[in-house]
């Protein structure tokens, strides 16, 4: 267990490297921990140029789940989740909420292209009113046929005449979600509140002498001036870029796209996420299997599949294949008639980072390679979800030495490097 033990040294210098939702909330715990003091400085230090969340953590669903993988990482995560939703009001500044979520399947129907919803003049979206308003109507609503299939009362934004069965995942109270981009930015500003910094800038070197870290050297975003941060604790949370900082990392990158559609103002999105199996028309059986996450404020997410596009040199080069994105529309759209005639908002791509050898996420000292220096990456789809769980545990071993909020024996870099 030795190497488990981190020398818990009064003064503290920390830089966290990458503003993603681990980076964030890891700054965030490290100010919330009791010995927490004014002798501990954070610098949180971020590439992209447009601030944090710019990658995963601000394109993501943001389901959070305590059947979510690592069990005993996702056990303390969630129960953190339900804790900061309640002490900073979750609810207004990230969109927390419970959902229901569940497993949807059924066959999509024909969307051509013209009612797609994405006509570009007013007569486009008034004709798309029109056959909303003919459809609400048309479509029958059996009390028995849903009870049958599974579907929730209050679920009636699939199209009930398309489902073949729907049945629900987790137990109520197991499913909840935030807003990715407003979770991962209120943590960051939240501890900008306690006195952590945020810093422009990319990490192009760990500075360690005599087997222990003693800072990093970073380029700035408009220059390529080099500057050196001097750190007596360095966390690298860069998601699928951590390798870019420490080449022997065992992590890859899953590129990932998704949409975000507003439903006519008249619509109501009832609160569930669908993990869908839709049968496509007209494809010889195809099989498509897009996520779909109702939000507040009249918001749906959607992502489909990933693919192994190669991963750019940063957070603010990652190209979106729009082909990609509409394939994601018209899938959604097929059983949906709510999704079909709303506004698609954003279309996005954003890369997931992975441990090659399966398992993980990597959450630890690396004291092997220098003492002083941790890792927390590879959460794969569930960083959001897992990463206030990640940022206790950072915290605890950063400020007490180990990590006694779980047993992470299993993710600890030990074993991946």
């Amino acid at each position: 267990m030795s190497h488990h033990t981190v020398d818990a040294d009064s003064r503290k210098d920390i830089v966290i490297i990458g503003a993603g939702i681990i980076g964030c909330s890891t700054a965030l715990y490290l100010t919330r921990h009791p010995s927490f003091s004014s002798s501990t400085t954070i610098k949180v230090i971020e590439a992209s140029r447009h601030g944090p969340a710019q990658g995963a953590s601000g394109k993501a669903g943001g389901l959070v789940a305590k059947w979510a993988y690592p069990k005993e990482l996702s056990a303390i995560s969630f129960a953190e989740h339900v804790k900061l939703a309640q002490e900073y009001n979750g609810k207004d500044l990230w969109g927390w909420r419970f959902v229901g979520c569940g497993s949807w399947e059924g066959k999509g129907a024909v969307v051509s292209a013209e009612e797609s919803g994405t006509g570009a003049g007013a007569g486009g979206q008034r004709k798309s009113l029109e056959k909303t308003l003919g459809l609400d109507g048309d479509r029958k609503r059996d009390p028995v046929s849903r009870k049958r299939k599974g579907l929730p009362d209050n679920l009636l934004w699939v199209d009930e005449n398309l489902t073949k069965s729907y049945s629900p995942m987790a137990p109520d109270g197991d499913t909840a979600q935030v807003h990715p981009f407003q979770f991962t930015t209120s943590m960051m500003h939240l501890a900008a509140e306690k006195g952590a910094q945020l810093i422009s800038g990319r990490v192009t070197k760990l500075n360690i002498s005599e087997g222990k870290i003693n800072g990093v050297t970073f380029t700035h975003p408009n220059s390529e001036l080099s500057q050196t941060l001097s750190a007596s604790h360095v966390i690298i949370t860069a998601g699928a870029w951590s390798p870019s900082i420490l080449p022997t990392l065992p992590i890859s990158a899953t590129r990932a796209h998704s949409i975000t559609i507003h439903p006519q103002p008249s619509v109501t999105i009832s609160p569930y996420v669908l993990f869908t199996e839709i049968k496509l028309p007209g494809h010889r059986g195809l099989i498509v299997s897009p996520e779909i996450y109702a939000r507040p404020d009249n918001e749906v997410y959607a992502c489909g599949p990933g693919d192994d596009s190669l991963l750019p040199e940063s957070v603010d080069d990652v190209l979106v294949d729009q082909t990609a994105c509409e394939s994601i529309r018209k899938h959604v759209s097929s059983i949906s008639p709510e999704l079909q005639h709303g506004v698609v908002d954003k279309r996005q791509a954003c890369f997931l980072p992975a441990v090659n050898t399966g398992g993980g996420p990597i959450i630890g000292a690396a004291s092997q390679i220098a003492q002083g220096l941790f890792i927390a990456t590879g959460h794969t789809c569930w960083g959001i979800c897992n990463a206030p769980g990640t940022a206790k545990a950072l915290s605890e071993i950063i400020m007490e030495g180990r990590i006694q909020c779980a047993d992470l024996r299993k993710l600890d870099p030990s074993n991946y490097l």
